[in-house]
């Protein structure tokens, strides 16, 4: 029995239909001959493959120590490929002087695009994959690069067929015959490190892709790998970096030889099904077929779908933005090659992630700095964004924190002046450059991984929405987390956060709840979002999120602020009361204030709290300027003018009154949580009025 093939030219893409369909009758396969022309990789590279079996067993993990040795005893190859390399972009970069002098780079634009994507294949994948990142930057790369750099994401010449067949069978120990019932006769994607066939297995009858590895990839990038360890060195030493950059090459080499097991792959992708995004609604990853798996061929599920790029849809981008960050900042374990070629669009409108090569991870006292960092450059704090720094190992602890604070409001201001929804992450680091010269910055080996994985998810967004902002787009995320995250380290960096010198800063928590509020990741709750967007969701939200366990760090901060309000209230109204009563009896002089100039504040704080609850910003605004709330530089006078708030707020009572008609909506649990709470805001109230008491007694 041989295998049947579908007789047809390359695919370069999913096809349309959700069906996978053999249009033809089937075929034997046809060995090819021994004069078949090769792909041009292995045209102008293929010396590179010469290595003994030793030698390749000795690069199936990646240790540079051992790379240098082999190509110690090959001082001609690795002179060759020094040559290649060299005389290859030099000519490149040559004809394009020529173009500028004679005045033809624009008419030039698209050919000279297309020689240089013609190179990176020539060169290999080590050279592809750098382009890959690049090519997922539409506002960085101008349209006629862009246009040619993304094909060598999954669009790259094949290597020969029969080679892929006679790989599969060698790997898996069986004839092709036996293992598939169909198999496509050419591939329907090739990329930098293997190449994708379409097949049914013969036992299931299950339409499945098969990815099979390029023939001489290890040895390519090993040789590679190491000529670009020995110029990060030169040019470390040469322009007084502070950034190792052979440890930066050496995070990326690993993860490219970790890419290149397959095995690897397969565990990764079942590690991001079970443990991460299996049961998301709208995210789909499909099943890795572990018995057909080695470490060069790797089969699994068959997906249809086109390219997220393709398909402009922002939703999905937003939904893989969110999983991105997700895996990022919650588990540690992330997508770090996130390229066009790997996100798809499924037919029934999931979001599909079909490569799992090329993984990272981020320990947890990075992933807690990272985010502090961002909460920190939103809320400007830039003398605790510079302590972030520090702990990122983005600076090191000698460095002089009030200059680099001084440095990092001059680059962040403007920046952040914009609101948090309109920050750029490219533009940050654009911004950062001159600064991190100067106060030796540097880039540790793990982050560089992490900012490759989020400028090239940006770059994936703007080619959707050319305004869309990645940090704007998860910053919701990052406020829910700090808001409900059980870290020590969180909840210490969102007390700080939200006092000052003892002072509540109730603004940044009404901007962590409303950000939080935008945290959304289903289409059913962005609709609600953005039609229902009233008081009463509000409300309701911020009820329910501070009455479950996840909110009780809030919680208590709200509690304890409620508290040292209605004690200020009590105050006022009693300066109040003293005020009527001394204007009304001849002889008694001027009344004494009870309120100090912190009650003051926590009247203030209280009221706002009250609107924040009620969700009535508009009425807010009347009522501050009505009473100059806003003005810090108003008499005490005009704070007992608001000593009664039933009296001078009369829409805010019937607010609030509406508002507690949710509260039989809540789960029991809730509710009884719920009615707990006057008891522990009499006991605080009476504890601050007793510690008053005594303080004015006896002090």
């Amino acid at each position: 029995m041989v295998p049947l093939l579908l007789p047809s030219s390359p695919i370069h893409s999913f096809p349309a239909t959700p069906k996978l369909s053999f249009r033809s009758k089937p075929r034997p396969i046809i060995r090819a001959a021994a004069g078949l022309e090769v792909d041009s990789f292995t045209k102008k590279s293929g010396y590179l493959f010469q290595l003994s079996a030793f030698e390749a067993e000795s690069l199936l993990d990646y240790s540079p120590s051992r790379i240098a040795a082999i190509y110690r005893r090959k001082p001609l190859i690795l002179l060759r490929r020094l040559i290649q390399v060299g005389t290859t972009f030099g000519k490149w970069f040559g004809v394009r002087y020529i173009d500028n002098l004679m005045e033809r780079s624009d008419q030039m634009f698209k050919v000279r695009a297309a020689e240089l994507r013609k190179i990176l294949v020539e060169l290999g994948p080590a050279y592809i994959k750098i382009a890959q990142a690049v090519s997922s930057r539409p506002d960085l790369i101008p349209p006629s690069y862009l246009d040619e750099l993304s094909l060598l994401q999954d669009r790259i010449t094949p290597f020969s067929t029969e080679v892929a067949l006679d790989t599969i069978e060698k790997e898996l120990g069986l004839r092709i015959d036996e293992l598939f019932s169909e198999i496509s006769p050419e591939p329907v994607a090739a990329a930098s490190l293997g190449q994708v066939y379409q097949a049914r297995l013969r036992r299931s009858g299950q339409v499945v892709a098969v990815k099979v590895q390029r023939p001489g990839v290890q040895a390519a990038i090993s040789l590679d790998i190491l000529i670009l360890r020995f110029l990060a060195g030169v040019v470390k030493k040469a322009g007084k970096f502070n950034t190792d950059l052979q440890a930066v090459i050496d995070e990326w080499a690993s993860s490219l030889f970790r890419e290149m097991d397959y095995r690897k792959e397969a565990d990764n992708g079942l590690k991001f099904s079970r443990r991460l995004y299996g049961g998301l609604k709208d995210v789909f990853v499909p099943n890795i077929n572990m018995e057909h798996t080695t470490r060069r061929v790797l089969v699994m599920e068959w997906v249809e779908g086109q390219k997220l790029s393709e398909v402009k849809d922002l939703y999905l981008v937003e939904v893989g933005v969110y999983c991105s960050f997700n895996q990022l900042l919650e588990n540690g374990f992330y997508h770090a090659d996130p390229h066009p070629g790997n996100l798809f669009r499924t037919f029934d409108g999931k979001l599909a992630y079909i490569d799992f090569g090329m993984m990272g991870e981020f320990k947890q006292e990075f992933r807690e700095g990272f985010i502090e960092a961002c909460l920190h450059l939103v809320n400007r704090d830039f003398d605790a964004l510079s302590k972030d720094f520090v702990t990122l190992g983005l600076l090191p602890p000698t460095a002089e924190k009030e200059a680099v604070t001084k440095a990092l409001t001059g680059v962040f201001q403007d920046a952040v002046a914009k609101g948090v929804r309109n920050i750029s992450f490219g533009d940050l680091l654009g911004n950062l450059g001159t600064t991190m010269y100067k106060f030796k910055f540097q880039i540790p080996s793990y982050f560089s991984l992490v900012i490759r994985s989020l400028a090239v998810l940006e770059g994936i967004a703007i080619s959707s929405d050319p305004n869309y902002k990645v940090l704007g787009s998860t910053y919701p995320w990052i406020a829910k987390k700090v808001l409900t995250d059980s870290s020590p380290q969180l909840k210490s960096s969102l007390q700080a956060l939200l006092y000052k010198d003892g002072a509540f800063r109730i603004d940044r928590l009404e901007s962590l709840l409303t950000e939080s509020l935008r945290a959304r990741t289903e289409k059913a709750l962005v609709k609600i979002q953005r039609e229902e967007a009233n008081s009463r969701v509000v409300f309701k939200e911020i009820l329910y999120f501070t009455l479950t366990e996840k909110g009780s760090f809030v919680r208590e901060i709200l509690i304890e602020e409620f508290a040292k309000g209605l004690d200020a209230l009590g105050l006022a109204t009693l300066d109040s009361l003293t005020s009527v009563a001394t204007t009304r009896i001849p002889f008694t002089g001027s009344s004494v204030s009870f309120m100090s100039k912190e009650d003051i504040i926590n009247l203030r704080t209280f009221h706002r709290l009250m609107f924040l609850l009620a969700g009535l910003e508009s009425n807010k605004k009347s009522f501050e300027e009505v009473n100059g709330v806003g003005n810090p530089n108003n008499n005490q006078s005009a704070y007992l003018e608001e000593s009664s708030l039933l009296s001078y707020q009369p829409a805010l009572v019937s607010e609030i009154l509406a508002m507690l008609s949710i509260i039989p909506e809540l789960p029991p649990e809730l509710q009884q949580q719920l009615l707990r709470l006057p008891a522990d805001l009499a006991r605080r109230l009476i504890s601050r009025a007793s510690a008053r008491t005594i303080q004015r007694i006896f002090l």
